[in-house]
């Protein structure tokens, strides 16, 4: 298992799927479109049955029960786009076995090094066997760790039919990181009770609660005039976004909160004297200080108009996704069966809310309830990323495990 998890990991990392906010298209890059077909080619080579993938990228597939039980359908499911915070082009990973617990160079001559002093969880993965990035992408595991556990999973199912389970439905969906993951899903299509994502982070983690999420894109208009005859004239609509800024709570950035806290984070922020643009993303577990952090936004784009004039600011708000907890926890035995899965295999569970949103946040709420399920991956997004195979192993073992029990619980 450990092989086929490092070979195919290793082919679908190397290739290039990084989504794009920009684009209006689905998928938003035609890489996700290659790999969608790379897979469907896979699913069909071990076994699977119903294997689709529509105009818009998602890929579906069927293992078909093999007991005599009546059993809920499950799915799981994994994204094919990479983040867009860090180049996913030219991925070259690098294998460390036996991984001695130090710091690791990735890169000599840009000197990028990834250290126990700034990563301290590294020691813990001594004696495994670590993929890293060269030091200049992002290494892609979220989610192409998913991608490759439920794939192995589903081909060790194939091969080890004295396994009993219920049928299971898979899917790999696009551009879930710029949140368009679920927009086209079709929940009736799939046709399945519940779903788990792959798409957590280190061993353990078990996650059914994540942030209500909204984005906010405000526009400044100044007026641009020449420095040396500007006085009374000149509006700078740099200086309106970073007075903007200020008055947001300066404790309340990712950088400084965590567990349930919530944030405001300033995206991005480009422009000129004339025009400038600022884009947020709002994050808050709790639905009403969701709302209270929306009415900020609001509010402080008003108080700015009423100084510079309604025009001068211009507010965009959208919601983007909401905590899926609403809709897990009526049928919370999915997390407990997940729970006990990880115990029977002496994974210590580590239920968390979610500090982030994956594809299981919009299905949950689109009728399909969708908890995640660790990878075995750090640092995602990042020249730092990394990953356990082990930890891999672990989570592939995890999903034939959740099959079992569907069954045996019946």
């Amino acid at each position: 298992m450990k092989n086929e998890i490092m070979e195919r990991f290793i082919k679908y990392v190397k290739m290039d799927t990084q989504s794009n906010e920009a684009s209006s298209t689905i998928p938003t890059t035609p890489g996700q479109l290659e790999l969608g077909r790379v897979l469907v080619a896979e699913l069909k080579h071990i076994g699977m049955e119903e294997v689709t993938m529509d105009e818009n990228g998602y890929v579906m597939a069927t293992l078909p029960s093999n007991s005599t039980k009546k059993l809920a359908t499950i799915g799981f499911l994994a994204h094919l786009d990479t983040a867009t915070d860090m180049t996913g082009t030219n991925v070259s990973p690098q294998i460390h076995e036996n991984f001695d617990g130090k710091a690791i160079v990735l890169n000599e001559g840009l000197g990028v090094v990834l250290s126990p002093e700034s990563f301290p969880e590294l020691p813990t993965y001594k004696g495994q066997t670590l993929i890293t990035t060269d030091g200049t992408t992002l290494l892609g595991a979220d989610d192409k760790a998913g991608i490759t556990e439920i794939i192995v999973a589903m081909n060790y199912l194939i091969n080890h039919p004295e396994i009993k389970h219920g049928r299971i439905r898979v899917a790999f969906t696009p551009d879930e990181e710029i949140g368009r993951g679920p927009q086209q899903f079709d929940v009736e299509a799939f046709d399945a009770e519940f779903a788990y994502t792959m798409d957590g982070g280190p061993l353990g983690e078990l996650e059914y609660e994540n942030f209500n999420a909204a984005a906010a894109r405000i526009t400044f208009k100044g007026n641009s005039v020449h420095p040396g005859t500007a006085k009374d004239k000149m509006v700078n609509a740099n200086k309106i976004a970073m007075e903007f800024h200020s008055y947001l709570p300066a404790e309340e950035v990712p950088e400084k909160t965590e567990g349930y806290e919530g944030f405001y984070h300033l995206i991005s922020l480009n422009g000129d004297v004339e025009l400038a643009n600022s884009y947020y993303i709002i994050r808050d577990f709790d639905h009403e200080g969701f709302l209270a952090r929306k009415a900020t936004i609001s509010d402080i784009a008003k108080q700015l108009q009423a100084k510079y004039g309604e025009s001068a600011i211009e507010l965009e708000m959208n919601d983007q996704y909401y905590n899926m907890k609403e809709k897990v926890e009526p049928v919370k035995e999915i997390v407990d069966i997940a729970y006990k899965a990880m115990k029977n295999l002496d994974i210590e569970p580590d239920i968390r809310p979610i500090r982030g949103g994956t594809d299981g946040a919009q299905l949950s709420f689109k009728g399909l309830p969708t908890p995640n399920i660790f990878t075995g991956g750090e640092n995602y997004h990042g020249k730092f990323e990394y990953i356990s195979v082990d930890s891999m192993v672990k989570a592939t073992q995890v999903i034939i495990e959740i099959a079992q029990l569907f069954e045996q619980e019946a």
